[in-house]
């Protein structure tokens, strides 16, 4: 190893007294200059050969290095005889939350069109509500469920929207809502992740609906307009639904086009037909109102035909009878063709038609009839079930052609969730109008009143419509879905007044209306989430027009509409939409009821009408719905939201908005921390807490990013992390500095993926504010129990003995806080991201100080860097230590602490001290005492300058010869400093030739060394290479020079164990991947820290990963349960 030095003579200006409080740096590396740093200190052990170490000799040479420590930290041999009785004290783990970072660039603001609350949210929510499900679907839900259950589920429906408008109202009153509407008011309230999620999943639920309201309108076109315009059409009746569906996939792409043009065109626009189509639907309300009221009078003729109890589809025969008289003549009619095989009277027929009678009933009994109380109850049952009426019929014995008749089938199979989850749909417009708040000239004030105005007018209706229909309408004819025995006539058009026509126009016209609003919000809801960044592959959609309207986000929404149209089958789509709109409802009253809950400052609504208690019963509602609905749709739109909420915490830009989960994270982490007792965590908890220890550079980077890199490996996202760095100053004068170095040590930690916290403290001196770190990092019982550090590596070259000084003092400060110190050597050679191969982590257990160095390569092997890493365990055996009993005693505890690692016994007997060892100990002495007598000799030499300075003045006094005198004290000044300088120079020179000459020679093995350098031929080399012209007072320096006889006995065990050590490590783990060694502790009486120093790299010397480990005095390992 290297022994040369320079001394460079600095000139003190600091007083002896001055020196504990001076010397408080810590980890000072590399080549930096600072000025003066006080005396050394003086009278150390391990320079001064006293009487009372002579006195307290340890009695092994080759552990003397740990002798210091053998009462607190035993040797392994002896602890090993003991492992029945091995304790676990009480001690713990705490974890942490993942800091946050400032937040970004903050969105572009565009103009758009201004609207009030009308135009803006009422007619948009009524239009969206009164949709495709109460024209299409509302009967069959009535005459499939029956009025009661009916009319359970619009009430639970109806109230959980109502519920969530009324959350709703009180977050978008509670300041300026933008374009985005619901999306930013659940990401605002609940952060970016669960905003982003629910987000998405409210975007394409309402992508979806779109869909869902353009095949309603297509399926209006086909089956009650222009039955005649379909292109594919079914030659057998069990070819009609896949013909149904080919047809809706073609017209639904077409209807899709053209719709997205409109909105292309502008939301103005859209506006503008909205009231066109909202007209329409309000006639087609009115229409049907004005025919209940005209049931009462006059019923319309709508007949429909029964074959027993069994409903028949009135599309092939005119006549409800099977047989005629005409011109006195029995003849069969068409409805006799379609059941016999011939139009004869004798032709064979099907049974169930030969057995039953034909009836004609009045599908529109009326009002006043008492129809209600057979619709009363559901009737539910499976797919291809016959709709009958409860009237007797002969059943027959043969039903497999049943499904070839004309008879009217459930075309799905009905139970109640299912039509929960099929009408739910309809009430899910209340978000048109926040969707579109961009849009709105006073968001805070529109969204609440035509929300909530909205929603009440249609629970209205919806829940009239329920006892309306089950009071007028013949329940066989409810539960006709597509209305085949009144010839294919709309249902709910067949109780409206004056035509069925106004009720299958207007219907068709709301179903637009609705699409071209989904189409309108959706896009909108994307761009929101674009500009926001928080997903970065969705940013390219946050751009659009000059006028804000979003283009690219609108091509999306079309794509993703176009595959709910390829689903081609209203009633498949709409559970879909009930979960991923169920899921947002839930979560906007969540972000009411946490921020009414936490009484965060902010939380000022203008809306008064609400309460925690409402959010969550429509929080608790609406999860409820989830699972009533389809507990699978359930569970995968929860997955997907799960998915996008980990994507946007790992991936995407982090945002700060003050939202109710952080606040909720601050409450409970306050509640936690007051519970919290400082008390030592149990044993079996026990994890490192570390507190890692950065140096700047002066462009305040970070020195060493691969120790973060290691603190990662080793923590693996567990447990608490605090990286601490330390800026000289004052605060006033380098606040700017410090926010500046916490933003690089905050970018060095995301760039080697280290969580955690950050602490950047602005102190006079480094070692001060490490020690300030060391003693005050965490909060209450969330404080670090290790500390991770780099090994000083350019200690020797540094000018300032700061550099090690600060160190040692670290070391001795993590040991009076009974907290582990971690040491790492060569950090910059440790593995970043890569994996590394098969190797080992060796472990060289010499004193046992509470298992931290077996617990340490467990948690590296967890990490993916180092799992092909292999543990092997070496030991030391003394002279009278039995090895082969050590190894078994080994292996038993290695299985008890359930550990796999290979496990050796290294036999190191007492030998005689050689004299390399002897050499190291001189040149290690040599080099204190020169930096000694160099300072020695600088205080004499500014003793002298004083006084000469001091006789000028007063000599200037006498004879007011201010010149000549004044020269004279420049003159010998600068002759003082030249000599200075020349005797520093000289002294090292001469240590540099003479250390360079012994450089060559410790290169040789150490059994050349026995052989070829002795006391005498040391001697006779050193006195032959002195220059005979070198200055008297070097001269008389090199004379001080103890011989071996005066050596530090200590000096010489401690270095002895060191060299022995490490001829031992360095041929059994040179090869390993890394190396885990006991830590010497510093010397107890504050002497011989330079030393220490060099104790520590000659133990460490050959070897490329090396991590020093000083256990914290507590055990961290158990072998029990």
């Amino acid at each position: 190893m290297p022994t040369n030095f320079t001394v460079v003579p600095v000139d003190d200006g600091r007083k002896s007294s001055q020196e504990d409080s001076d010397d408080n740096n810590v980890l000072k590396e590399e080549d930096e200059e600072t000025v003066g740093d006080g005396n050394p200190r003086e009278s150390r052990p391990f320079i001064n050969n006293t009487d009372d170490d002579k006195g307290t000799l340890y009695d092994g040479k080759n552990m003397a290095l740990f002798e210091e420590e053998m009462d607190s930290n035993p040797m392994v041999s002896s602890l090993l005889s003991k492992l029945a009785n091995y304790t676990n004290l009480m001690q713990g783990v705490r974890e942490h939350e993942e800091a946050d970072e400032d937040e970004g660039a903050k969105k572009q603001t565009v103009k758009s069109p201004q609207m009030g609350t009308f135009i803006g949210v009422y007619l948009p929510c009524l239009q969206n509500i009164l949709g495709v499900i109460l024209f299409l679907r509302m009967t069959w839900i009535v005459g499939t469920a029956g009025i009661l259950e009916s009319f359970i589920i619009v009430s639970m429906c109806c109230s959980c929207t109502m519920l969530t408008a009324i959350s709703m109202s009180a977050i978008a009153t509670n300041g300026v809502v933008p374009a985005g509407g619901s999306y930013y008011m659940i990401s605002r309230s609940l952060g970016p992740e669960f905003g982003g999620a629910v987000g998405l999943c409210f975007y394409l639920g309402t992508t979806f609906a779109g869909a869902m309201y353009i095949l309603g309108t297509i399926e209006i076109l086909l089956t009650y307009m222009v039955p005649s315009a379909a292109i594919f059409k079914a030659e057998e009746k069990a070819q009609e639904a896949d013909a149904l569906l080919n047809n809706m996939r073609v017209y639904g792409t077409c209807c899709l086009t053209l719709m997205s043009l409109v909105v292309f065109v502008g939301v103005k626009y859209v506006n503008k037909l909205a009231l066109v189509f909202l007209a329409c639907v309000v006639l087609s309300i009115l229409a049907i109102y004005a025919g209940v009221i005209k049931t009462i009078f006059e019923p319309p003729v709508f007949p429909v035909c029964l074959l027993g109890n069994r409903t028949l589809q009135n599309h092939g025969f005119d006549k409800c009878m099977k047989t005629e008289i005409i011109d006195n003549v029995t003849v069969t009619t068409k409805l006799w063709s379609l059941f016999c095989k011939g139009p004869e009277l004798n032709a064979s027929c099907n049974e169930y038609f030969s057995l039953n009678n034909v009836t004609e009933i009045q599908g529109i009994p009326g009002l006043t009839s008492g129809v209600i109380s057979e619709n009363m109850w559901g009737s539910y049952g499976p797919a291809g079930m016959l709709v009958e009426k409860a009237v007797p019929s002969v059943p027959a014995s043969d039903a497999s052609q049943d499904k070839h008749l004309p008879y009217v089938l459930n075309d799905i199979t009905a139970f109640f969730t299912l039509l929960v989850g099929i009408y739910f749909p309809s009430v899910t417009g209340i978000m048109a109008g926040s969707n579109r708040s961009g849009d709105l000239r006073d968001a805070q004030r529109s969204i609440p009143i035509g929300t909530i105005l909205a929603i009440a007018t249609t629970t209205i209706i919806y829940l009239s419509c329920v006892v309306l229909f089950g009071a007028c309408i013949e329940g066989v004819l409810l539960r006709d879905k597509f209305g085949d025995s009144v010839k294919g006539n709309l249902v709910i058009g067949t109780l409206s007044w004056p035509s069925p026509w106004v009720i299958v126009i207007g219907s068709f016209f709301s179903c637009c209306g609705a699409g071209l609003q989904s189409l309108t919000g959706a896009p909108r809801l994307l761009q929101a989430i674009a500009r926001d960044g928080i997903v970065p592959f969705l940013e390219v959609f946050g751009h659009g027009k000059a006028n804000g309207e979003p283009t690219w986000a609108l091509l999306l929404t079309a794509v993703i509409c176009e595959s709910g149209i390829l689903i081609a089958s209203l009633d498949a789509v709409a559970p879909i939409l009930s979960m991923f709109f169920l899921m947002c409802y839930l979560f906007v009253n969540l972000a009411c009821a946490l921020q009414t809950l936490l009484r965060t400052p902010n939380w000022r609504p203008r809306f008064k009408y609400y309460h925690w208690a409402l959010s969550f019963l429509g929080m608790s509602l609406c999860l409820a719905l989830m699972f009533i609905s389809s507990w699978y749709y359930a569970l995968v739109a929860m997955l997907i939201a799960g998915c996008i909420y980990k994507y946007i915490e790992y991936r995407g830009a982090e945002k700060e908005w003050g939202d109710g989960i952080r606040g909720l994270s601050l409450n409970a982490a306050r509640y936690a921390l007051i519970r919290l007792e400082e008390a030592p965590p149990h044993t079996k908890n026990w994890r490192p807490q570390l507190l890692v220890l950065l140096n700047l550079d002066s462009e305040l980077s970070v020195k060493h990013p691969r120790l973060l890199s290691f603190t990662t490996q080793l923590k693996a996202g567990k447990g608490l992390t605090i990286v601490g760095s330390v800026l000289e100053g004052t605060f006033l004068s380098r606040d700017a500095d410090a926010k500046r170095a916490e933003q690089s040590i905050k970018s060095a930690m995301a760039a080697e993926k280290t969580k955690g916290f950050c602490h950047v403290v602005v102190s006079s001196n480094l070692r001060d504010g490490f020690s300030h770190l060391i003693q005050s990092a965490g909060l209450g019982g969330m404080k670090h129990n290790s500390v991770l550090m780099a090994w000083p590596a350019n200690w020797r070259q540094s000018n300032d003995p700061q550099s090690w000084r600060n160190f040692i003092e670290t070391v001795q400060e993590t040991t009076a806080a009974h907290q582990a110190l971690l040491v790492a050597k060569n950090v910059d050679s440790f593995p970043h991201q890569e994996r590394l191969g098969e190797g080992t982590i060796d472990v060289w257990w010499i004193v046992h100080d509470g298992g931290l160095l077996m617990l340490l390569p467990f948690l590296l092997q967890q990490h993916k860097v180092w799992r092909k890493c292999k543990m092997r365990i070496f030991t030391v055996a003394q002279l009278d230590d039995n090895s082969i009993q050590m190894k078994k005693d080994l292996q038993m505890f290695l299985y008890h602490l359930r550990l796999n690692a290979e496990v050796e016994v290294v036999e190191m007997h007492d030998s005689d001290i050689s004299a390399f060892t002897y050499e190291k100990t001189l040149v290690m002495e040599q080099r204190s005492q020169m930096l000694k007598q160099m300072q020695l000799s600088r205080t004499e030499r500014e003793r002298e300058i004083q006084s000469i300075t001091d006789e000028s003045r007063s000599s200037i006094r006498r004879k007011n010869q201010s010149g000549a005198h004044g020269s004279a004290v420049n003159n010998q000044n600068a002759r003082l400093d030249d000599d200075k300088q020349d005797e520093a120079q000289l002294i090292y020179d001469r240590n540099t030739a003479s250390h360079a000459a012994l450089n060559d020679k410790t290169d040789a093995t150490p059994e050349r060394v026995h052989m070829t350098w002795t006391k005498d031929k040391f001697c006779t080399e050193r006195n032959r290479n002195r220059e005979p012209s070198a200055n008297m007072a070097v001269r008389d320096l090199f004379s001080m020079k103890p011989e071996w006889e005066s050596l530090n006995q200590s000096n010489v065990r401690c270095m002895h164990t060191a060299i022995k050590l490490n001829e031992v490590v360095v041929n059994k783990s040179q090869g390993a991947h890394l190396v885990l060694l006991n830590m010497p502790g510093p010397p107890k009486n504050r002497g011989g820290d330079e030393n220490y120093m060099e104790f520590l790299e000659v133990l460490m010397e050959g070897l490329n990963r090396v991590l020093l480990v000083r256990g914290g005095g507590r055990e961290v390992i158990t072998i029990y349960s």
